[in-house]
């Protein structure tokens, strides 16, 4: 099998990875208009509109229900939760990324996938970088909302091996069918825990802002990010594809920084050194060749 993805699966994954490292800037701002619960619930609400017309995919329903209650309440429930006041978009942009070192640990126990020697080097550099920044966070941001964020790491990892366990499917049609499966579960959580009234005084106060951050929530990152990121997982080993989301801190931070005026400071840089030369330090292992033995 090749080392690497095919061109086009890899200007896919790039694409991907640059809307969703930008969206964290878009996600603070629709928080500024509805409750954390709400706009997840609001973003997968749309997301499912399309199932009105497309066929429900050849897949088991417990994985489709299982990977939309992993992205919906597990990685977006957590993530708007965090992002709301307890941890920066360019700062979430990184620690997210920690489902990359979930997914790897994840499939080496549960699938018996194959950790090379420097892969273990480079998750200890990851891991490092993440309690470095625990260690020294300041601006707002708090430890309560780095666990948030590794919670939603460690979702996006389970939902990863889901995707796996999948096979080739229509993937747009998987997406719409396991948002219909967040939604309601997403809006129970928001009246439940956030009020009927946040919910109320929010959809009518967002304006054409708002309503457009939710719309490009769900078309542009749940319907087209997911199910290109979903369908590449099922076409190639998750140690190919996964690693390549250490993008996504690139453009996450970099437009939180130009953006939102969001500073960098020397930890945070420390931080996101480590995390990121761990993950790229995967990504070359996997280039290299095995060296097989011979009797």
């Amino acid at each position: 099998m090749s080392q690497g993805l095919p061109l086009p699966h890899a200007l896919l994954a790039l694409a991907v990875v640059a809307i969703w490292g930008s969206n964290f800037v878009v996600m603070k701002l629709a928080l500024a208009h509805f409750t954390p619960l709400w706009l997840a619930c609001l973003r997968f609400t749309l997301a499912a509109l399309p199932l009105l017309w497309l066929a429900r995919p050849r897949a088991p329903l417990r994985w489709v229900a299982a990977y939309g209650l992993l992205i919906g309440c597990g990685q977006f429930g957590l993530l708007f939760v965090a992002l709301r006041a307890d941890i920066s978009p360019g700062l979430a942009s990184l620690v997210v990324q920690s489902q990359v070192c979930f997914t790897l640990l994840l499939a080496w126990a549960w699938r018996g996938q194959a950790l090379r020697g420097l892969q273990w080097l480079a998750l200890l550099l990851a891991f490092g970088g993440f309690g470095w920044i625990g260690w020294r966070l300041e601006g707002g941001s708090t430890q309560l909302g780095l666990l948030m964020c590794l919670g939603a790491g460690l979702s996006w990892a389970l939902a990863n091996l889901v995707s796996v366990r999948l096979g080739p499917v229509n993937m747009l049609a998987f997406m719409v069918w396991s948002s219909a499966f967040a939604a309601p579960v997403l809006a129970l959580l928001a009246l439940t825990i956030e009020g009927g009234a946040a919910l109320w005084t929010g959809a009518l106060s967002a304006g054409w802002t708002g309503w457009s951050a939710v719309l490009w929530q769900a078309v542009g990152n749940t319907l087209f990010g997911y199910g290109v990121w979903g369908w590449l997982l099922a076409r190639h080993p998750a140690s190919q594809v996964v690693p390549l989301a250490l993008l996504v801190p690139l453009f996450g931070m970099g437009s939180a920084a130009g953006f939102l005026g969001e500073a960098l400071q020397d930890w945070k840089l420390q931080g996101a050194a480590l995390v990121m030369g761990g993950l790229a330090l995967n990504a070359w292992a996997l280039r290299r060749p095995l060296v097989r033995r011979t009797e």
